[in-house]
């Protein structure tokens, strides 16, 4: 096992910033309008969401963490460590990678650009699994583990949508997973019609869903993170996208990890309280030993 890990906090947070007002403090109001999601202080005494993740990342067995962050934005390094490389943080070491934002363009370009900048600051992760999250999900050391400990080359959770506490609207727009007898990952749905999705539902009623966490073998990745295209509306390089081109070249690679449970999310705004309480409730006393 390799205790490798690349967390996406390069994005510019543009839900986030553009959603309305919500019932929250002025300096979570703050927080929002200027620093990335994953260091807004839904916790205990402002403690950033992204300490949440990072504990439950050291307890599923993870140590050496890369966290892609934005041009712009500083408020990761000020809070982890200045350094590029080698930042000691509660038994991690963190570095960091730049999603530059391409001349000609107002935002990164997506997800897969982020990863493929974070592997090509890790070189020395060559011939070694990882495992790639976003940081504004709170996956659960279970989750990690999963991933961590799985034998196949690549893998992901496969999430069952029953067990999401999200409104459906919301809950609609996630990714389907089809998988085939074996538990092999043979497409990724986004945006799923309802037909497509009863399709997909298997004999015991369950719905899988994509929350994008994924554990890749480094080699077989990145030549599809770099050669992914731009989504034709969206005009970004995209996770997704990327995996299915590697699974179209090597069938039956990428293995579904079934799990039932909720995954919280700080996407927008009205986020920030829903998360608040979630983590008052499951981490009453949170403190790092």
């Amino acid at each position: 096992m390799n205790g490798n890990l690349v967390i996406l906090a390069g994005g510019i947070s543009s839900r986030m910033k553009r959603t309305g007002a919500a019932n929250i403090d002025s300096k979570l109001a703050q927080d929002a309008d200027v620093k990335a999601k994953s260091m807004i202080g839904v916790g205990s005494g402002y403690r950033p969401f992204l300490d949440y993740l990072l504990y439950e990342v050291r307890e599923a067995g993870y140590r050496d963490i890369v966290i892609v962050v934005g041009e712009g934005d500083h408020s990761i390094r000020e809070y982890y460590g200045e350094a590029d490389s080698g930042n000691a943080f509660h038994g991690l070491s963190i570095s960091y990678a730049i999603q530059w934002i391409p001349q000609g363009r107002s935002k990164p370009l997506g997800t897969a650009d982020a990863l493929l900048q974070g592997l090509k600051a890790r070189r020395d992760w060559e011939g070694k699994k990882f495992t790639v999250c976003n940081s504004d999900n709170l996956y659960t050391r279970r989750a990690l583990r999963l991933i961590l400990e799985s034998p196949s080359e690549c893998s992901m959770i496969d999430y069952d949508r029953a067990a999401l506490e999200f409104e459906p609207e919301r809950i609609e727009q996630f990714a389907v997973i089809a998988t085939d007898a074996r538990g092999a990952v043979v497409d990724i749905l986004e945006k799923p019609s309802a037909g497509e999705i009863e399709r997909l539902r298997d004999r015991r009623g369950r719905v899988g869903v994509s929350m994008n966490i994924f554990g890749f073998a480094y080699d077989r990745i990145l030549p599809f993170l770099d050669a992914v295209p731009l989504h034709p509306v969206r005009q970004e390089k995209e996770i997704p996208l990327a995996v299915k081109m590697m699974i179209s070249a090597f069938p039956e690679i990428l293995t579904a990890i079934p799990l039932a449970e909720h995954v919280p999310d700080l996407t927008n705004r009205s986020d920030i309280v829903r998360v608040q309480e979630y983590l008052q409730r499951e981490y009453p006393s949170f403190t790092w030993t």
